[in-house]
């Protein structure tokens, strides 16, 4: 019990600040908003709602990010937890948001943010009315991000074999999740209204190139001249693990608008979520967390489909946000649970010798 307080605290103390901050934060614009001790109250909740929805939406990120970290040296890794977390709070959750409106509204960002403090239905419909791309973009990047990890032909351990063993010697065909992830925008854009099918597919290919472009980069900086590597594969990883948080922010900060329609309460309780998720992406690398269990890091990646694949959806039907971060945690969960079972048979069959 003492270890876990102490390790709680070590890692998620800055976290634990930003809390508070947000809280007594969440609680004036509350009060300014509402003028009483009840809608005060009611914003607190609205806050902390928006804090765990992050934290749920985000974890199978942090495991990703985690399994990218280990790999980049200790600059490039504090860069990140630094510089990437105010890209991620502040550019993702606040600005991102407002370019969005500025684009569909065609006004200056500057207007995109008085709307957003004097007119917030109007800031949330005008936001949510780009839904479609939004989840296009989002749902490509995100697929392509979990089907190369799967069509591998160099991968070697499969969590669930009858399906990953197939899909990593398919990985022998060239670009074959690109091929995938164009079948799966053909065939959900048919599902659309006619005016929305150009939109959706064009966001969707705009999505893939991204990675392919994010992609290229990293294998472009990963191989440079003697004496470079280090820096300048960590140059390309900070660049992969943004995009790759925008990616994952898109589906939270659109479906935050179901709680509130204030910019500044979503980007509040957004903001802690982050705090969280950067603080478990730190423990899990400080901590070999990922060494330790073998198939975390499957599940990760079967949970960055499943985002992608019901970003996808989100554009036919809703989805509850419940449910999207259920199935990421439930792939978590039993990916942890075959761990330890895996952790176990070893420990026995290290016994009998």
């Amino acid at each position: 019990m003492w270890y876990a307080r102490t390790l709680a605290m070590r890692y998620f103390r800055g976290s634990i600040i930003v809390t508070f901050a947000g809280l007594a934060l969440g609680a004036f614009v509350g009060w300014e908003a509402s003028g009483t001790a009840a809608g005060t109250l009611s914003t607190l909740f609205i806050v902390c709602v928006l804090a765990v929805l992050e934290v749920s939406l985000s974890f199978d990120n942090a495991v990703v990010n985690a399994t990218v970290l280990r790999q980049m040296d200790a600059v490039w890794r504090r860069r990140f937890i630094t510089w990437g977390i105010a890209i991620a709070v502040f550019g993702m959750r606040i600005v991102f948001p407002l370019v969005i409106v500025a684009v569909v509204a065609d006004i200056s960002p500057w207007a995109a943010l008085v709307m957003a403090a004097t007119d917030p239905d109007a800031y949330s419909r005008t936001l949510t009315s780009a839904h479609v791309s939004v989840a296009a973009f989002g749902g490509a990047f995100l697929a392509m991000v979990g089907l190369s990890h799967f069509f591998d032909k160099e991968k070697d351990v499969h969590w669930i074999g009858m399906v990953e063993a197939p899909l990593a010697r398919l990985g022998r065909i060239e670009a074959v999740e690109i091929g995938v992830v164009l079948a799966l925008l053909w065939a959900i854009s048919g599902w659309l209204h006619e005016g929305e099918r150009l939109t959706f597919v064009t966001a969707g290919i705009a999505g893939l190139l991204t990675y392919i472009a994010v992609d290229g980069v990293s294998a472009l900086l990963g191989e440079p001249e003697a004496g470079a590597e280090v820096t300048r594969s960590g140059a390309a990883s900070f660049l992969y693990l943004e995009v790759l948080d925008a990616s994952f922010s898109f589906d939270g900060v659109i479906g935050a608008f179901a709680l509130s329609n204030n910019l500044f309460v979503i980007a509040i309780g957004l903001g802690i979520g982050a705090m969280f998720v950067r603080s478990l992406t730190i423990m899990l690398v400080d901590e070999g967390t990922l060494a330790e269990y073998r198939y975390l890091e499957h599940g990760a990646f079967w949970a960055i489909i499943a985002l992608g694949t019901i970003m996808f959806l989100q554009t036919v039907t809703h989805v509850p946000e419940v449910v999207t971060g259920l199935v990421g945690a439930g792939f978590i969960g039993l990916s942890w649970v075959s761990s330890l079972r895996y952790n176990r048979r070893r420990a026995e069959r290290a016994a009998q010798r």
